[in-house]
């Protein structure tokens, strides 16, 4: 999709095609009945743009709810784009201030921070871009600006906050190196040393010798899946924060002891352990790692913590397909769910090699206690 096919989408014949579209798509039509349906009243170009928008709209629905049927999309500013939640977890310390946003995608973010009650500016590099997230501001009904700009030309001083979410896609997809940012991993560093206050977001695997000194990480995580960490200066130190429980915990030093697998085991939320927060959790379950490289707790009782999963432990033996394949069969397993932690075993491949049947279900945890691989049948206890 190209600026001028987008902007036809905003005439009034763009939003009767756009309407059609997704009514077509909403009942289950394939993409040649709704082509040759839509195509008898619009011309191709505009049929093939309704189209797109209408299949990303379905795809966005769920990651913005029911807002995704008035919103407008391109695939990559889909991709990258934050959810609602966690977009306005993080503008609720932005509350109140002046932002400058320095990349602002298709909008997401700056839409969280102005219902915030931030006075965005919003700049964006790519002309398709900006008028996407302008549409999506008046399409939602909040104020604020967004225009076309290189980020370079901010001057993070004259604002109260420096936002900035750097795009980590190509066209060769995901990048996971900050050094392939865009903008720069220099020329970020260089807007966030001029600014009063800054929020960087980054992805949550970002190496710990790329977060500056100074700044405060948190990993955010949502309904156990890690989305995302951002950087804010003014404050250090770690931080973890589950979504939509809005817990939030930061490192204290905690360090778990180590010992054997007891009663029950536990896996951290992914942003606790991004974090070095499994000592802090550890200390919620008066529990222990079961081995210092290995982020798996156990403990003899059960407790619910949204902080981690937890499983009733049924059996511990060295590992051997032969032998697990044994252990499941006897308990009549035909579904299992397979978790790894430092363990080499190919997941995919031993659920094909398990060639289980039967009606009972199991979770299997493959990990090491120092150098001996090790598996453990267990139930699910949930959080």
């Amino acid at each position: 999709m190209d600026l001028e096919s987008f902007a036809r989408l905003l005439t009034d014949d763009g939003q009767t095609a756009l309407a059609e579209a997704g009514a077509m798509l909403g009942t289950g039509a394939g993409p040649v009945e709704a082509v040759s349906a839509l195509r008898r009243r619009f011309d191709p170009d505009l049929v093939s743009a309704a189209l797109t928008q209408a299949g990303l709209r379905r795809r966005a629905a769920a990651k913005f709810g029911d807002e995704a049927a008035r919103m407008y999309f391109t695939p990559h500013g889909l991709e990258q784009a934050t959810r609602p939640e966690v977009a306005g977890h993080r503008a609720k310390r932005l509350a109140g201030l002046s932002v400058a946003d320095a990349c602002c995608g298709i909008g997401g973010d700056l839409i969280a921070q102005a219902r915030a009650g931030c006075e965005v500016d919003a700049v964006d590099l790519d002309p398709l871009t900006v008028a996407v997230a302008t549409a999506n501001t008046q399409a939602l009904g909040v104020r604020t600006t967004v225009r076309l700009a290189d980020a370079t030309t901010l001057d993070p001083s004259a604002y109260d906050a420096l936002f900035a979410d750097p795009a980590r896609r190509t066209t060769k997809g995901r990048v996971f190196d900050p050094a392939a940012y865009s903008p720069a991993w220099d020329v970020i560093l260089d807007l966030i040393g001029r600014a009063n206050r800054a929020c960087l977001k980054v992805a949550p695997g970002i190496p710990y010798e790329y977060i500056p000194d100074g700044m405060e990480a948190e990993w955010v995580s949502f309904r156990g899946e890690v989305k995302e960490a951002v950087l804010w200066s003014g404050s250090s130190g770690r931080r973890a924060t589950l979504l939509p429980y809005g817990e939030t915990m930061t490192a204290r030093g905690v360090e778990a002891d180590v010992a054997l697998i007891g009663r029950y085991l536990y896996e951290p939320d992914g942003a606790a352990v991004r974090a070095h927060l499994v000592g802090e959790v550890a200390e919620i379950l008066g529990g222990w790692l079961i081995d210092p490289q290995i982020a798996y707790l156990s403990a003899d009782s059960h407790v619910p913590t949204p902080w981690a999963a937890g499983y009733l432990v049924e059996e511990v033996m060295p590992f051997s397909l032969k032998r697990l394949r044994s252990a499941l069969r006897e308990r009549k397993v035909g579904a299992v769910t397979i978790k790894k932690r430092g363990s080499a075993v190919d997941v995919e491949k031993l659920r094909h090699d398990l060639r289980l049947s039967g009606e009972g279900s199991a979770v299997v945890l493959l990990t090491r206690l120092g150098t001996r691989p090790v598996a453990v049948i267990a139930s699910e206890m949930g959080r």
